[in-house]
């Protein structure tokens, strides 16, 4: 078998295969064989039909094809071991037959496009600096309002909606008398004073009764979001359909019980401790994002392939779209707030798709140079306990138990080790401060 190689752009590869006509034979005989089982011929039983009979019943071509495709299954395996030096194909390879006629060799060719070269720079010693945790009364008090604020007991009024109510209203949105796509919606929640929409809209709601209409136009900042509605005069339908006296319980002891605490000093330690925890994960993640970010700018790519980057900001944008039907929202919905298409959308996503690549090609690259294992019965106990977590849930164990979830298991544990030893080398010690 002759194998010829040769590099293209975007780190892809073209191999040209020849197999000669004594290498071929073996697979022409497994292609007839492969079709006389499936092929009813007079006189023959299935697999037992001789290959010039079969030959006239199906056409020589016919059997040569499934030769042709049996041989590719069975080689190209062990040419990407020979020829890729150790270098990992991305996605499927292009396969195309070039010479296929009887009694001559097999030719054919295989585009792959594989990861890129990674040539690291320092990669310890950066001395990241964590942001460190603050936590200051104001910010436990401005949770304790919100707390209170769901806490609110609400009742039904006929009276005139007041700042520190809850209405329901039914808005139209029109811009220059056309409805604006979108701008229609029924028993929209509006806490007054709260200025949750637009500036000036709540002064305008204020005093507003149960079944009452009003209309009114405000000018859109011209900051907005919806860039078709930025610095315009839009014109508001309104009308109420409930109007909400809310009133607030007071911050007590007898408060903090109903909540399963001991008293207000105990509820504050709980909001400090859930604040600081929550920080505490905001500065790990910008702290690793800046370490590998540096990492990243000390190192040079081989050129990345489309392929790659297509399939990463697909994957970024289907984790968005899962985000957004998980806080109970409507992806549509979600493109007409932003004022973009899914293809728009996917091209915003494109430089950190590229960036997260990157981070990924990083993370092999030192676990490969500084030779992280995971080890067998590392990845049998964090399946187990897995499992035991979803023991209610039997779709997830069955997923579970295949093989590409293992892989896929074993290689989450590769980077998080690999990140771990990053740290470690890596980060100036910081620490969490709380602010009176």
């Amino acid at each position: 078998m002759k194998v010829t190689k040769k590099d293209l752009e975007k780190s892809a590869v073209e191999l040209a295969v020849v197999l000669e006509l004594d290498e071929f034979q073996p697979y022409i005989e497994k292609g007839a064989q492969h079709i006389s089982e499936h092929v009813k011929i007079e006189g023959f039983r299935a697999g037992k039909v001789p290959y010039d009979i079969l030959k006239q019943k199906v056409g020589e071509i016919s059997i040569l094809e499934e030769a042709a495709h049996i041989a590719i299954r069975k080689t190209i395996d062990d040419i990407f071991a020979k020829e890729l030096a150790g270098r990992q194909p991305v996605g499927q390879p292009n396969v195309e037959i070039t010479k296929l006629a009887p009694g001559n060799p097999l030719e054919y060719k295989v585009t792959i496009s594989l990861l890129p070269t990674v040539a690291l720079g320092e990669y310890k010693d950066l001395k990241i600096k964590r942001e460190a945790v603050v936590v200051t009364d104001e910010d436990i008090e401005k949770t304790l309002k919100e707390i209170i604020e769901m806490r609110a007991k609400e009742t039904l009024t006929d009276e005139p909606a007041q700042l520190g109510d809850k209405l329901m209203l039914n808005i139209n949105i029109s811009l220059d008398k056309v409805p604006v796509e979108g701008g229609q919606a029924k028993d929209v929640t509006v806490m007054l004073g709260k200025e949750y929409m637009v500036p000036g809209f709540d002064d305008k709601v204020v005093g507003i009764k149960k079944d009452e209409k009003r209309e009114f136009k405000l000018q859109y900042p011209a900051t907005h979001h919806q860039a078709h509605l930025a610095g315009k005069m839009v014109e508001f339908e309104v009308k109420a359909t409930a109007v909400y006296k809310r009133e607030l319980p007071a911050l007590d002891e007898e408060l903090a019980k109903e909540m399963h605490f001991k008293g207000v000093d105990d509820l504050k330690d709980a909001i400090k401790k859930n604040i600081s925890a929550d920080r505490e994960r905001q500065a790990d993640i910008k702290s690793e994002l800046k370490m590998l970010e540096a990492i990243a700018d000390k190192a040079k790519f081989g050129d990345i392939p489309d392929t790659l980057i297509a399939g990463e900001s697909d994957s970024m944008m289907q984790e968005l779209e899962r985000n957004v039907v998980s806080q109970g929202g409507n992806f549509e919905d979600y493109l007409k707030h932003i004022n973009k298409t899914k293809e728009e959308l996917r091209l915003d996503l494109l430089p950190n798709a590229v960036k997260r690549i990157k981070t990924a090609l990083i993370i092999r690259e030192v676990g490969i140079i500084e030779k992280v294992e995971v080890k067998k019965e590392a990845i049998d106990e964090k399946l187990e306990a897995y499992k035991k977590m979803y023991a209610q849930d039997p779709e997830a164990v069955k997923r579970m138990a295949a093989p590409e979830y293992r892989r896929h298991l074993e290689n989450m544990m590769f980077n998080d080790e690999v990140i771990s030893k990053l740290k470690k080398w890596n980060y100036a010690d910081t620490g969490t401060q709380s602010q009176s």
